[in-house]
């Protein structure tokens, strides 16, 4: 899930209920008549209001196999032909649209990770030793983390660390819940896997019926990213923004970086039936960049498509809302205005190969989720406070900016390409063994220790697989983590008990504090700002516009822990 954008089951009663409600398997026996089906998967979004039967009889009457439904958000998973089924079913006066997910029988293919993992094989400097004294709530890696410096995270958990009755969601790759770090606020029993692995994209399943557990990322992007939200303070490698908070994996991504339509909507629907108080999605839903309502260059089955994904991911974060999610995620790495679009050279994105040039109107196209409903957007920053190269920016679309890492700051110093740059945060060994990080025996490589990975055992644990794993990475999928967690302080500080124990605090309250306590920054002077000193293209030049208070970089400014939590 790069933006890049990518069981042990232990449900309690009243959960199971909900999972069930959320995705149903139909089959004959249930007096539905199976169909071939076809070598293609899509979501279908039925009309609000409309009769569950008449829907059931248009996907199978339009050459569709209804293999699971969302009852909640008004969505089936349908298998059909490669071709044709999203214009025939669409027809009906039931349907909405159909959006394809993913053709079977492809060959693997990944999204690329170039931007957050600039660093490696780019003759960085790997970390050095600080020197410094561990304070106290902190801990030993905590030094080399300035992004809790520039969020004063660690002046905020003096005063407010985070609540357990929190629960924040990472819509993402999954969790490495092994990690000593993850492991002390992981929710075992509220974490769900909603995308099983695909082996047309992901390569051989590594579990049965190719569901990876829940506390398991084969990625690494979604334990990165955790890790920066609410890692424990517990004396051991590094602490979140939020450390005292509990992490609840609600996995939608691939292991092959993908992100699709139908584990995002169910996703986002879980959250809000399990009473989520935040949740984080640094990503885009795959295969659009941009999602268009009728962009001249798409066939007239393709706009059809993406007019679904606009309509069925409106309808899935509007849900959450409602049942009280905050919703933070990365505005993209694309450094482009989002306000001002270029032309979109990469979509779709899936299959390989399928891409071509489309000219991006700005009122008819959305990147989603972060332009969707009640969204707050967040762009990426270098430990200098100078907005990321990569980092997508705009007034319509930035609410506030965060630490996400920069490798290219501080040019002309020694600090320039170095590791420090980046964001250290949690990582799976697994992920660093297929990436040449760590060996078998779980040592870091020298290919490791050039990147800058990092590696810290409890005591007494003789196993590597105990031992927690830490890695550098860049992106706004590293920014928005680090407001995901400020907003789940802003929950802890000011949240109310509500009915059944319920615990938690309206995200229009939320949204109003976070936007509200952030450090004003205003735009560089001059405004326009070129990175080709740091070796980049014209085409990364960006212009801030706006005031102190407001602008395309910042926003309504740089998160602040410390403000959030105290002046309100």
């Amino acid at each position: 899930m790069r933006d890049i954008r990518r069981s042990l089951y232990a449900a309690s009663g009243a959960v199971a209920l909900v999972v069930t409600a959320l995705a149903v398997p139909v089959n004959a026996g249930a007096g539905v008549t199976a169909v071939a089906g076809g070598n293609t998967e899509y979501l279908v979004l039925v009309k609000a209001g409309a009769d569950h039967a008449q829907a059931l009889a248009a996907v199978q009457a339009a050459g569709g196999q209804v293999t699971k439904e969302n009852r909640n958000l008004g969505t089936m998973t349908v298998r059909a032909a490669d071709t044709g089924f999203s214009t025939r079913v669409s027809a009906s006066a039931v349907i909405d649209g159909a959006a394809r997910s993913q053709v079977i029988g492809k060959l693997p293919q990944s999204k690329p990770a170039v931007i957050e993992q600039e660093h490696l094989g780019a003759a960085a400097a790997g970390a050095k030793a600080t020197g410094k004294s561990v304070a106290k709530g902190m801990d030993p890696l905590d030094a080399q983390l300035w992004g809790l410096r520039m969020v004063r995270s660690d002046l905020a958990r003096t005063v407010q660390p985070g609540k357990k009755a929190v629960k924040v969601g990472v819509l993402d790759s999954g969790i490495d819940a092994r990690n000593p770090d993850i492991a002390p606020n992981f929710d075992w029993k509220l974490s769900r896997n909603f995308a099983p692995d695909l082996p047309e994209i992901d390569g051989p399943c590594e579990f049965r019926g190719c569901v990876d557990p829940v506390g398991w990322d084969d990625s690494g992007h979604g334990t990165h990213v955790a890790g920066t939200i609410g890692a424990a303070a517990n004396g051991l490698g590094v602490s979140g923004v939020a450390p005292g908070v509990t992490l609840v994996e609600i996995r939608g991504g691939q292991d092959s970086g993908f992100v699709f339509l139908g584990p995002v909507t169910d996703a986002l629907t879980y959250a809000g039936d399990v009473g989520l108080d935040v949740v984080n999605m640094s990503f885009y839903v795959d295969p659009w960049l941009y999602n268009c309502v009728n962009n001249p260059a798409d066939s007239p089955e393709a706009q059809l498509e993406q007019r679904t994904t606009i309509a069925t991911m409106r309808r899935a974060l509007g849900y959450a809302h409602d049942k009280g999610v905050t919703l933070v995620a990365a505005l993209g790495n694309n450094h482009e205005d989002l306000g001002k679009p270029r032309t979109d050279v990469s979509s779709p994105d899936f299959p390989a190969g399928t891409a071509y040039p489309r000219v991006i109107d700005n009122a008819t196209c959305l990147d989603l989720p972060v332009e969707g409903p009640h969204v707050i957007g967040v762009s990426a920053l270098g430990p200098s406070g100078k907005k990321a190269d990569y980092s997508n920016y705009g007034l319509e679309q930035t609410d506030v900016s965060a630490p996400g890492g920069y490798f290219r700051d501080y040019f002309g110093t020694p600090q320039f390409r170095t590791n420090e740059n980046l964001i250290l945060s949690t990582y799976p060994v697994n992920a660093l063994q297929v990436q040449g990080l760590v060996d078998a025996a779980g040592e870091i490589t020298p290919a490791g220790v050039a990147g800058g990975v990092q590696k810290q055992c409890p005591a007494g644990v003789t196993d590597y697989t105990g031992c927690g794993y830490y890695n550098w990475l860049q992106g706004t999928s590293m920014a928005s983590p680090h407001a995901t967690g400020v907003a789940a302080l802003i929950v802890s500080e000011y949240g109310k008990k509500g009915p059944h124990g319920s615990f938690g605090l309206s995200p229009d309250r939320v949204q109003q504090i976070l936007l509200g306590s952030a450090q004003h920054r205003a735009c560089p002077v001059p405004p326009l700002v070129s990175y080709v000193n740091e070796g980049r293209s014209t085409e990364f030049d960006a212009l801030c516009e706006g005031s102190r208070t407001f602008n395309g970089f910042y926003g309504n400014g740089i998160v602040d822990a410390w403000a959030a939590v105290t002046r309100y």
